[in-house]
């Protein structure tokens, strides 16, 4: 599954213009209009079966993660949307040239972003193409499913059904957990907290599985994948420190270029082998990475190191480390400065 699945908060937040916060609220509007009930589907002949397993799974997954934690859910998943396309938004992440760094976009309510979604694929492309004349390095990709935070009923979506069983019920979980927990400007927190408490939940939902054994395996894979990426991020970020004040944004891109053709390439090459991956799910052409791609990884890499050694120094179990989360963010709300991530930092990984 993706690491960078977002969180994404299209009807909440502006760009700093009427016209997009109006586009991407009707957006969503149309998702909620055009959602039917899964009792509907569920009983409709011309369905096909594993559109429906899907939207039982879908449901059970959603019961087990309300009666885990003890909390209401709501409407959440109660109704299905068909989409146009195979995606339900589009993610603009964006670079200077010189850097590896996603430029931080800052929204009303809810902070900064390191990337800006669309519902449209048209409008991202031309929200990208602006973002390249400004001069900056772009990275667009697809986004399956987001969460609305609980302030309204999100619907299932028919990209949902993109996913495998487990990785299906690991987006629930994912979605769900920001439902449960999310601290306002703390996008990196947020998204690798949703990761890993999903992660940790599929053990206790599929037990003994097979199949879940099987994706463990494929999900090292990736794992070790992504290691190798981040590390080849930061040399791209080294070499980039070496060539200044001399580096221009003509040299920056060319470099990138043969990095990725001759050092990045090859290992995601070696890694698909591996994997027995091939076609979309192999990114191994050179015109797919550059520094905002590479970017998007670093984003989330501290917080994700961060995570586990906090889980591994208390011995919390989920319940636990929900409850002092939660704990942890009252008394951050009350008295923190600065980010939470900052608050948490200190006051439970001193």
């Amino acid at each position: 599954m993706d690491v960078l699945k977002a969180c994404l908060l299209l009807t909440l937040v502006g760009c700093g213009t009427p016209g997009y916060l109006i586009e991407q609220g009707m957006g969503q509007l149309k998702l909620q209009w055009r959602g039917e009930k899964n009792e509907k589907l569920l009983a409709n002949p011309n369905v096909a079966e594993d559109v429906k397993f899907k939207i039982r799974l879908i449901g059970d997954a959603k019961q087990f993660f309300a009666y885990h934690f003890g909390i209401k859910v709501g409407g959440i998943y109660s109704k299905t949307t068909q989409l146009d396309g195979k995606a339900v938004s589009w993610l603009v992440i964006a670079s200077r040239p010189t850097q590896v760094e996603a430029h931080e976009f800052q929204f009303p309510f809810v902070g900064g972003f390191p990337y800006i979604g669309f519902f449209d694929k048209a409008d991202a492309e031309d929200f990208r193409r602006d973002m390249e004349e400004d001069g900056f390095v772009t990275h667009l990709r697809p986004v399956y499913a987001y969460s609305t935070l609980g302030l309204l009923e999100d619907r299932i979506l028919s990209s949902f059904f993109h996913f495998k069983d487990v990785e299906l019920v690991e987006l629930i979980f994912h979605e769900l957990f920001h439902v449960a927990f999310f601290a306002k400007d703390d996008v990196e927190l947020n998204e690798n907290l949703a990761q890993w408490f999903a992660n940790a939940l599929l053990d206790e939902y599929f037990k003994d599985a097979g199949m879940l054994a099987a994706y463990r395996r494929k999900q090292a894979l990736e794992k070790e994948l992504e290691k190798k990426l981040v590390a080849l991020a930061h040399l791209l970020r080294e070499e980039f420190a070496k060539m200044r004040p001399y580096l221009t944004d003509e040299a920056a891109n060319a470099h990138a270029r043969r990095f990725a053709a001759e050092i990045l390439v090859p290992v995601v090459q070696e890694a698909c082998r591996a994997g027995g991956w091939s076609g979309d799910d192999c990114p191994d052409r050179v015109e797919k990475w550059n520094q905002a791609r590479l970017a998007a990884l670093l984003t989330y890499e501290e917080e994700q190191d961060f995570i586990a050694a906090l889980v591994q120094r208390h011995g919390w179990d989920t319940r636990g480390f929900l409850i002092a989360l939660k704990t942890y963010h009252a008394e951050w709300k009350k008295n923190g400065k600065g980010d939470f991530s900052t608050f948490l930092r200190e006051k439970a990984l001193p």
